[in-house]
């Protein structure tokens, strides 16, 4: 019989999930070069237990395994659905089964559990914000969290020890370690999470943070990525990256076909450093757009270059500006460079692209070929120009 290696995060708390080592890509867009983790947490209270998220399907061999031996012959009368996609929820169907549990599930969760997971009604019951559900010994309470990051999302806080499970919220694509003193580079990987999930709903994501303001946490336990048992620094993180907060920093996000507009990409890139402005860049040709997100979500400026493709932005610059415009960084200011050989337009598509995102365009440079003295004069005034308010914006 295979045993596992189950970490127990308090008395009769066990972390139940798997890391998953190999995936190297999530959603189709965000990278995860170290893989990620699908998190479960068995709470086993003297009268009954409970099972908080369940697994990707092709993990929950594993996952029951695990519940199965630390309970013997126990069983789960309560499986609490906290978020309703896959990779927390698609073992659902599975654990209800094998277990004769009954789903918990915010009003939004049932209506998704039963047509996603195609779960009976009479095998759900709906959860209030603020509602107990005694285990014996141990009380799990139930906070909405509507959009952190789906409308049904809801955490479950273990009110004994003081254990916010947080599901989305607070999680990181990170298979190193069990605990965030163990983990490797924690925060770098959290802030790429957020950037990626939470960046876009950062009004939401506000609203979360007050709500569990007052909540004594001794432990956060997300869905993906390491466990907090030194919380607070994740919550000053998360306070500082759900505000907003930006640094003196620009993102540069160039394609050049023959290297004229990387010429010009490293000359701005050049005058933003002698001003003591911190630089991003970035080769849309060997970048995976979903790198950028990490990378912006403190930038206070930003720069697409790009050459002139049929009167138009270059395609990997467009998609580009559209997965940015998708993740709703905080950026304040912006620039559009540009070379064209026959037709313009790119510039004014870009300058489109920023006044779409509310971003105050500063200028933009339109050389036509290569760039002469005066081209590089005109990509210096303008780099200057764009110093000059990221470094004035301390915010």
């Amino acid at each position: 019989m295979k045993r596992y290696a189950v970490p127990e995060l308090a008395s009769g708390v066990f972390a139940v999930g798997s890391r998953h080592w190999n995936r190297r890509l999530f959603d189709a867009l965000a990278p995860t070069p170290i893989g990620t983790t699908y998190n479960s947490y068995l709470v086993a209270g003297s009268d009954r237990c409970a099972l908080i998220d369940t697994i990707l399907p092709g993990f929950e061999g594993d996952l029951c395994g695990k519940v199965d031996q630390m309970l013997a012959d126990r069983k789960i009368e309560y499986v609490i659905m906290n978020h309703a996609e896959p990779d927390h929820a698609g073992s659902i169907p599975y654990v209800l089964d094998r277990y004769g549990a009954t789903l918990l599930a915010s009003a939004k969760g049932a209506e998704l559990a039963k047509v996603f997971y195609k779960v009976a009604p009479e095998k759900i019951r709906v959860v209030k914000d603020g509602e107990t559900i005694p285990l014996g010994g141990k009380t799990l309470r139930f906070i909405n969290a509507p959009f952190l990051h789906w409308p049904e999302t809801i955490f479950t806080y273990l009110e004994e020890d003081r254990i916010l499970f947080s599901c989305d919220f607070f999680g990181a694509h990170n298979t190193t370690g069990i605990f965030d003193d163990e983990a490797e580079e924690v925060i770098a990987w959290a802030k790429r999470y957020y950037a990626e999930i939470m960046m876009p709903l950062a009004k939401m994501s506000r609203m979360g943070m007050e709500k569990i303001k007052g909540l004594p946490i001794a432990m956060i336990a997300p869905s993906h990525g390491p466990v907090y048992r030194h919380p607070e620094t994740i919550l000053a993180e998360y306070a500082k990256w759900t505000a907003g907060v930006t640094a003196a920093k620009v993102m540069i996000v160039y394609v050049s076909m023959y290297r004229t507009v990387e010429g010009m990409a490293h000359v701005f890139a050049e005058t933003l450093l002698r001003r003591g402005v911190e630089v991003r860049l970035f080769d849309l040709a060997v970048t995976p757009l979903g790198d950028l997100a990490g990378q912006i979500m403190d930038c206070r400026g930003m720069v697409l270059a790009t050459p002139t493709v049929l009167n138009a932005l270059h395609p990997m610059a467009a998609f580009a500006a559209l997965t940015i415009k998708t993740f709703k960084p905080p950026v304040k200011y912006g620039v559009v460079m540009n070379s064209y050989g026959w037709g313009k337009g790119a510039v004014r598509q870009g300058l489109d692209f920023l006044e779409e995102m509310k971003i105050e365009a500063v200028g933009s440079v339109e050389v036509n070929g290569t760039p002469g003295p005066d081209d590089q004069t005109a990509i210096q005034t303008v780099a200057n120009q764009l110093a000059d308010k990221v470094l004035a914006d301390g915010k």
